[in-house]
């Protein structure tokens, strides 16, 4: 059965599931498209020309407003109970097809449920933290979805807000919460001393969780206005009493998750993670280490790149009974060469050894194979690497990629290394989405002010080639470990052709790139 699915709403993407296993993921950010962009016309046609005729269509729920592609979905953003997966039928192009609609809360629940290592049946806790929804839900035996109740409505516009009110170039006036934010804020919080709150931040951390909405139709909204009294407001990124606060509002937003947790879920079960907030490695660390939990899973698209996914899994399980998926990181497009003869780079054939000795001499290495990631991370498909051992490399990077001078850089690593390098309860990340002690001063590049990476973990399965290449500078220096960028413009997606590669090799002053098997030179 091949199922072909759509979300409708921002991370655009569209999936295939046919046969209980993901044969592609599109994403419409992905190829140099915008952040977080919707589905294109382009995309759309690409979907059906990759699949051919479905026998089903699912398209995951979101506004009223959104614009769908497909059609005006019949779930909405909301719902749980098997009302909230909607089936009807339609003909395309003669062929009978069933159409489902799955609520984006449910999308998010059964991305989570059908990627995860766990077998059907297992019963689980799923905690769904985004933009707009926060709280817990119970999936039984049978697969059916129990809210266990809501922690705190709009988390992620919330986290978010938090970084718009210090900025003194976001505008007083309401305006659209910057999604990117986020991840800003995770980076400057490792910066904030951990101690306890002072009167003015707790102040303002009840005020930000106890606004009764930042959500405002398809967009966030921030009203900073409402805040101008706060002496955090436009107080300064780079401020320590904002590092500081960063810190508390990170802390305090976890703690009350954490809390209901303790109170609520009163089983030893796994925990399922979805959503934005599920991007969070320090959060994800915490679920981890909390005690509460048989295992934790988060799925590499927690994001709403992963509801497309949700949404089939969805159908895939009214239609045929079955809710898991065979599943690789790897789902998207492979590389487009657009250049051919009009290539105007010298290469040779690759070799590791001479990739691996410019690295080593500091050298910034575009890397490009196979297809690209599904979700949000690179993980060595469409990467910038370079050697882990200078703090110089770390900012030559951030420099590179047009980004803040606090944000650090990850790691990938050789998994058989992975308890060398990093203090972890795990002995595999492979998907980037925990923090670990770095136990190394000779890695500079990858540690964070905290003492902290975020690194994904390799095998010879996984990803041949990369594990292959990480042996290799391990041979040449002692560690198999290398810092790990994504590829993109910014503001945009992956990189994932030849034209859109030399340009940015050129315009940023990398020392060359590698695509497939050839490294070219620059």
């Amino acid at each position: 059965m091949k199922i072909l699915a759509y979300n409708a709403g921002h991370d655009g993407s569209a999936v295939l599931l046919q046969d209980e296993t993901l044969r592609f993921c599109l994403e419409a950010e992905k190829d140099s498209g915008s952040r977080h962009a919707l589905i294109s016309p382009n995309l759309f046609i690409r979907s059906l020309e990759l699949a051919g005729l479905p026998d089903a269509i699912a398209i995951s729920g979101w506004h009223s407003r959104s614009n769908d592609l497909i059609a005006r979905s019949d779930a909405s953003y909301m719902g749980t109970g098997s009302e909230s997966l909607v089936q009807a039928m339609t003909t395309l192009m003669g062929k009978s097809i069933a159409v489902f609609h799955s609520s984006h809360e449910r999308s998010h629940i059964m991305c989570s449920y059908g990627l995860a290592p766990f077998p059907q049946g297992q019963p689980c806790y799923v905690l769904v933290w985004e933009g707009k929804i926060g709280a817990f839900y119970y999936v039984d035996e049978q697969v059916r979805i129990h809210p266990v109740g809501e922690v705190l409505a709009e988390p992620g516009s919330k986290y978010a807000f938090l970084y718009g009110l210090a900025d003194p170039t976001v505008p007083m006036f309401p305006t659209s919460v910057r999604m990117e934010d986020a991840g800003k804020l995770m980076a400057l919080a490792a910066h904030g001393a951990e101690r306890v709150p002072s009167n003015a931040e707790s102040e303002l951390i009840q005020a930000v969780m106890s606004m009764p909405s930042v959500y405002g139709g398809s967009h966030f909204k921030a009203h900073k206005a409402k805040f101008k009294s706060s002496p955090f407001c436009n107080v300064g990124l780079r401020s320590q009493e904002f590092k500081d606060v960063a810190w508390q509002f990170s802390a305090a937003l976890f703690d009350r998750f954490l809390s209901f947790a303790r109170t609520h879920l009163q089983r030893k079960l796994p925990l399922l993670i979805a959503g934005g907030c599920g991007l969070n490695c320090d959060w994800n660390s915490k679920w981890l280490d909390c005690g509460l939990f048989e295992d934790v899973f988060v799925p590499p698209c927690t994001n709403d790149s992963g509801v497309a996914l949700g949404a089939a899994i969805d159908a895939a399980h009214a239609h045929i009974g079955r809710a898991k998926v065979d599943w690789n990181v790897y789902a998207g497009e492979e590389f487009v060469d657009d250049l051919g003869a009009k290539l105007d780079v010298s290469s040779v054939p690759l070799n590791l050894d001479d990739v691996c000795r410019q690295l080593r001499d500091g050298a910034v290495i575009a890397w490009v194979q196979g297809r690209y990631e599904m979700g949000p991370r690179a993980l060595g498909n469409r990467s910038l690497l370079a050697a882990p051992f200078s703090a110089e490399t770390r900012d030559r990077l951030n420099h590179i990629k047009q980004r803040e001078e606090f944000r650090p850089i990850a790691p990938i690593c050789l998994q058989e290394d992975f308890q060398k390098h990093f203090q972890s309860s795990r002995a595999a990340s492979p998907h980037m989405l925990y923090f670990q002690r770095v136990m190394s001063s000779s890695l500079a590049a990858i540690t964070h002010v905290d003492g902290s990476a975020r690194a994904q973990t390799v095998t010879s399965e996984d990803n041949p080639r990369m594990h292959d290449l990480l042996l290799r500078f391990r041979q040449l220096t002692g560690y198999g470990v290398l810092c790990n960028t994504s590829l993109n413009f910014k503001g945009a997606g992956f990189i994932n052709r030849m034209s859109d590669l030399i340009a940015y090799a050129r315009e940023r002053e990398l020392d060359g790139f590698v695509v497939g098997e050839r490294f070219y030179m620059l």
